[in-house]
């Protein structure tokens, strides 16, 4: 018989209680509400994310990375195994309870890899710390730009607007990106109105479903492929 749930902390938010649950030694779940946003069981589209985005810069000097969405660390253990020991990870998370459980009760999972001396956090949004980077510019861009949200883009995203997955919000992590930048991003399904937002913001783009059988997300993983002009990003 499969053991009961035990919530290990519960957090007010705007959309419900955020909370982390565990059953054995390492079976997790972080849930908003109702609807459980990651099991630590099931983690296979984390690891192929921060594979796919960040593989091409094994070899690189000092890559530069931003990881947005912390949840439960899989996704920057992943990003961290592709990347070399001289490279910087920022990572861009909204509630500082989800940092304390990757210090603390699902540390375990990843080897604690929030601690690693190569990732520095920040509890900020991370379209906000992309459009930074946009206007800034120079050193403040980023080799890969890996999105880890548990919402990705979707049928109903506004084709403009959205924050994160809008042709705007493209347009400032095109700007956000050095020469041959990637931007690997996690989605339920395979969404075509971002596809097409990608491409026709200069970026190449291909998917992947990993896995087999089952529920399984999607990659979208998108190349630099040309230098974009100036003035239509950080609106």
């Amino acid at each position: 018989m499969a053991q009961p749930w035990k919530t290990i902390e519960s957090i007010s938010t705007d959309e419900g209680a955020l909370e982390l649950r565990q059953r054995g030694e390492r079976d997790f779940l972080i849930m908003i509400g109702s609807q459980v946003l990651m099991n630590s069981l099931a983690n296979r589209s984390e690891v192929m994310l921060g594979q796919l985005g960040c593989g091409h810069l094994k070899e690189s000097e000092t890559p530069r990375v931003l990881v947005g969405g912390l949840g439960m660390g899989f996704t920057l253990k992943s990003v961290l195994d592709a990347l070399p020991a001289t490279a910087r990870v920022v990572v861009a998370e909204l509630n500082p309870a989800v940092v304390e459980w990757c210090w603390g009760p699902l540390a375990a999972l990843t080897e604690n890899a929030v601690a690693d001396p190569r990732v520095t956090v920040e509890i900020c949004d991370v379209a906000q710390r992309i459009r930074r980077s946009a206007v800034n510019g120079g050193e403040e861009r980023f080799d890969a730009i890996v999105l880890d949200l548990y919402r990705g883009p979707h049928a109903k995203t506004h084709y403009s607007d959205d924050p994160l997955y809008g042709s705007r919000a493209i347009d400032n992590m095109h700007a956000a990106l050095k020469p041959c930048g990637v931007v690997a991003v996690w989605g339920e399904n395979y969404d075509e109105g971002f596809d097409k937002r990608l491409r026709s913001a200069g970026f190449t783009v291909t998917t992947d479903r990993p896995g087999r059988g089952g529920l399984r997300h999607v990659v979208f993983l998108a190349h630099l492929k040309q230098s974009k002009k100036t003035g239509k990003h950080a609106s």
